[in-house]
């Protein structure tokens, strides 16, 4: 197996045995970096520090990590035009924060008998919002309210690598202690 040291030196390519009693004398594990290579890697390391250091970078990427929530606007189908707006921009809020957001109409009393009000509104809202986001689910009523979920529209995978939004710490494959 091919063996580097703590510091990135090339120890040469040596046996498993040879490996192990020069892990011991150093007083630090012998690692396997790469299985599949031809010869094998190996590093010499303290392993509890490989994991503290893992384990670190691993919380950071979590940090920084968005989880999206659904959040809700609820409009009613005789919204004035201002409101209308207030409420949309909102909605535009949310979604420019990586949030989904399901937009709520609420139909109360005989308002019921009148859902294409309210159908023309949700599909207003998917009109204005093309440029930010999508529809994933469509209009659809349950009960006395019609709603309709709108997701953020995903970037391209290659704006996000040149913003520097890459993947930050990735985990160590196949890292196990030998000795």
């Amino acid at each position: 197996m091919r063996v580097i040291a703590d510091d990135g030196a090339q120890l040469g390519i040596m046996g498993t045995y040879d490996a192990l009693m020069l892990a011991r004398e150093r007083g630090v594990d012998l690692i396997e970096v790469s299985p599949s290579a031809a010869p094998p890697v190996c590093r010499l390391s303290d392993y509890g520090r490989l994991k503290y250091e893992q384990n670190k970078k691993d919380k950071e990427a979590r940090k920084k990590a968005h989880n999206m929530e659904l959040r809700e606007v609820k409009l009613r189908p005789k919204i004035e035009e201002h409101d209308y707006q207030v409420k949309f921009r909102t909605a535009e809020r949310l979604l420019q924060d990586g949030d989904k957001v399901k937009v709520t109409i609420m139909f109360r009393g005989r308002e019921i008998t009148y859902q294409q009000h309210g159908r023309r509104l949700l599909d207003r809202v998917a009109k204005d919002s093309v440029g930010f986001a999508t529809v994933e689910r469509e209009p659809r009523l349950e009960g006395r309210n019609m709603f309709m979920i709108l997701s953020p529209r995903q970037e391209q995978p290659g704006a996000a690598a040149a913003r520097g939004g890459a993947k930050i710490g990735a985990p160590v494959a196949n890292a196990a202690r030998v000795s």
